[in-house]
């Protein structure tokens, strides 16, 4: 996965991708660096960009996007947010949403 380093990063990532995934993670979070190796694993089946950031080193990012937790799976098609998984996420729903967008 891409590591984003800010905000505009981000956006033109949107504007340039047809279909991709965001992996919102922050600080001392246990809950995403057990999260992180099972999303990433989808990218085998999947053939759209996967990118990751720290909501800890990139604020600006929670703020545009709407992020109260940690971690978020946002799915993006088309320039839009398609799909939003929140903290406890179940990869079984993910690989559907996914399965949509490709």
């Amino acid at each position: 996965m891409k590591q984003i380093g800010s905000f505009g990063e981000w956006m033109e990532y949107v504007e340039r991708e047809s279909a991709l995934l965001l992996f919102v993670k922050t600080d001392n979070c246990s809950v995403c660096e057990g999260l992180y190796p099972q999303v990433k694993a989808l990218k085998v089946d999947f053939p759209i960009p996967f990118y990751t950031v720290n909501v800890a080193e990139v604020p600006e990012i929670a703020g545009q996007l709407s992020l109260f937790t940690a971690p978020v799976v946002l799915l993006f098609n088309e320039g839009k947010e398609y799909a939003r998984f929140a903290r406890f996420i179940r990869i079984e729903e993910l690989k559907y949403r996914l399965g949509e967008i490709i």
